[in-house]
């Protein structure tokens, strides 16, 4: 019968007491899921075991602005050492999850991924410094986006929240016969009248809509009724200033800052645009959703 030094039993032991612990179960689940996934996605190229990580003073100086903006502060040495050290773990990570495709099927990082490709369209359009004749022809091309707002000034009475036929009419046959329009209608705590004013504070005090009415009305007649928030209205419109195209210099920065989103917006499709043209794209017929 063989027989077997103690130290063998001892070491076997051992070892034994080594693989139960969940340290080293958790190791060797992380070198499983690891393999599975160079197994599905190997890498498309050799990968350099030596890859170079080069931090250069533009990195440093973009973590030192992050600190000090965060902080403001300057980061210590040390703090500044932990930052070049956390920018290179994550350089590491990074490289090495891409090297298993991890990104693949995730859709968070496919968004982001296409926005970081939109954003830099967005910031060559930033970039642009147009000259104001393009400026003021963009302005002549687009006059609804900066056309101030029509302001009225109106005066209205008040018939309830759903007035019949017959208490509209005799309201409107008092007026017809020039009875004090104060002394007609039904009291409220809206307004009698109303200055000139824009279609924003309008549309505050009797609910949003009534201004675009307002437009439709004749001026210096009664006219209605008109709808509100609050119920129907008799209105008569006392003065109407049209909405007006500013001269470019009177707002220059906005017109500048809608220029630039308009831009970025065709640069990013005529971008696309190019892209796309080089790709053969397979899309499959799209029938009818049950």
């Amino acid at each position: 019968m063989a027989t077997y030094p103690p130290q063998l039993f001892e070491s076997t032991g051992n070892l034994m007491r080594f693989l139960k612990e969940p340290l080293v179960h958790f190791l060797l689940i992380g070198v499983a899921i690891f393999a599975w996934f160079y197994w599905i996605s190997p890498p498309s190229e050799a990968q350099d075991p030596q890859q170079a990580i080069v931090v250069d003073d533009n990195d440093v100086s973009m973590l030192a602005s992050r600190f000090s903006a965060s902080w403001n502060r300057a980061p210590s040495p040390e703090e500044l050492q932990r930052l070049v050290d956390g920018l290179v773990r994550e350089e590491i990570l990074v490289r090495e999850a891409r090297n298993l495709g991890l990104e693949r099927g995730d859709p968070v990082i496919r968004a982001r991924l296409a926005q970081k490709m939109e954003f830099l369209t967005r910031s060559i359009a930033a970039s642009v410094v147009p000259e104001d004749a393009e400026l003021a022809a963009y302005l002549q091309d687009n006059p609804n986006r900066f056309r101030t707002p029509p302001k009225f000034a109106f005066e209205q009475i008040f018939l309830g929240e759903a007035p019949g036929s017959a208490d509209v009419e005799a309201a409107q046959s008092a007026l017809a016969a020039g009875a004090d329009p104060m002394q007609v209608g039904l009291s409220t705590l809206l307004p009698k009248s109303m200055p000139l004013s824009a279609a924003r504070a309008i549309d505050s005090t009797f609910g949003r809509g009534f201004s675009e009415i307002l437009a439709t009305l004749p001026t210096g007649a009664w006219a209605g009724p008109v709808v509100s928030s609050y119920g129907q209205h008799l209105v008569r419109i006392n003065a109407v200033e049209p909405g007006v195209l500013p001269p470019l210099d009177d707002f220059r920065d906005t017109v500048l800052q809608d220029w630039r989103r308009q831009t970025a917006a065709d640069l990013a499709e005529a971008q696309y645009q190019s892209l796309a043209d080089r790709y053969e794209i397979s899309l499959p017929a799209l029938g009818p959703q049950e």
